[in-house]
């Protein structure tokens, strides 16, 4: 999905992935072979449970980084056109000017 945000110039969306401090020895494994920028949580930021974060969450936010949806995409399967269109349009409506 970032490699078609990516392909249109008028967009401006990066995704990118916060992982827990419990599911920190699956990093090597998440990030291999891929370019999304990812980011350890830390016992002492404790982000997840600051946020409420469900596993597998998808976080959107805007440019003032105002949350306008969250999509589970355990929930959600990826693989099902529907999902997948139905998580890109909540990134392309948050980037809507």
């Amino acid at each position: 999905m970032q490699a078609e945000f990516d392909a249109d110039p008028t967009l401006d969306i990066q995704i990118l992935g916060v992982n827990d401090v419990a599911y920190s020895s699956g990093n090597s494994t998440i990030t291999a072979n891929r370019n999304l920028p990812w980011l350890q949580n830390t016992a002492g930021e404790d982000v997840w449970n600051l946020w409420g974060v469900t596993y597998r969450d998808v976080w959107v936010v805007d440019e003032n980084n105002v949350v306008v949806g969250i999509y589970n995409v355990t929930g959600n399967n990826l693989g099902v056109t529907a999902n997948y269109n139905a998580l890109k349009n909540l990134f392309l409506g948050a980037a809507a000017p």
